[in-house]
Formats: structure tokens, C-alpha cells, sequence
């Protein structure tokens, strides 16, 4: 059951990002009403958004791709009932790097930084799928 605690971390984390994003992009879409014609693809409207609102924008499709194999990996080991206490470690600190990803990419944004946070929750996801592939071998 532990391991589906950092799942809801990521939920509360993607949850926060929506509401930024809801409070970004709604006052935006109420200035431009009857002249959003223009942006039927969101990257149209992309570059006419604050450079604040693009960053946020951008973090909040961050949040939807690569955690999506987060979720998918931490209910395979739960229903697999192989949850141990190196699974909730490593998946709790690939919550905590997507944390950090996200403040970076949200307030200065700096590549290098976020490049690196990144890299470490990938390594971090990549390890919570070997742990798992090591149940098999």
C-alpha cells in the first residue's frame, strides 16, 4: 500500500500545476474572448503568453508525459504486491525530483538545472522498472 503514496504525491503535484495553470491561462482567455480564433492549435497561442505563462505552459505538459509511466509503474508493483521499502524510497524521490523539476521550470528555468533534475528522474524511474524486472530473473 506504500507505494501508492508517492503516486498521490504526483497526483497533488499535477493537481497544483493544473490550478497554476487554470489561474495563468483563464484570465488570458477571457482578455482575448471573441478573438481566439487564431489560436486553434495551442501553439498559435503559445508565443503571444508572458514569458511566466509559457514556462508554466510548458511545465504543465512536462507533467502528463513521463510521469504517466510513473503511474503506470508504481500500480503494476502494487497489484503485483511487490512493494518494498527500496521501491517507496525510489519512488518518493522521483516525486521529489519532479518537484523540483517543476519549481526550476516555473520560476527561472534553467535548462541546465532542469536538464540535470530531469536526467535524475529518469535514472530514478529507470530504477524502480529493474528493481521490478529483477522480481522475474
Amino acid at each position: 500500500m506504500e507505494i501508492l503514496y508517492p503516486m498521490f504525491g504526483m497526483i497533488v503535484l499535477s493537481g497544483t500545476i493544473l490550478a497554476l495553470f487554470a489561474s495563468t491561462r483563464v484570465p488570458g482567455i477571457f482578455k482575448m474572448w471573441g478573438k481566439l480564433q487564431f489560436a486553434k492549435h495551442s501553439a498559435d497561442l503559445h508565443p503571444k503568453l508572458p514569458k511566466r505563462a509559457r514556462y508554466l505552459t510548458d511545465n504543465y505538459n512536462h507533467i502528463f508525459e513521463q510521469p504517466t509511466l510513473f503511474y503506470a509503474t508504481t500500480t503494476y508493483i502494487f497489484l503485483m504486491d511487490h512493494s518494498d521499502g527500496t521501491h517507496v524510497f525510489l519512488a518518493w524521490s522521483y516525486v521529489l525530483s519532479r518537484v523540483i523539476h517543476s519549481i526550476i521550470q516555473i520560476t527561472v528555468n534553467n535548462v541546465s538545472w532542469r536538464a540535470t533534475i530531469f536526467g535524475i528522474g529518469g535514472l530514478l524511474l529507470i530504477l524502480i522498472i529493474l528493481k521490478e524486472v529483477l522480481y522475474f530473473l
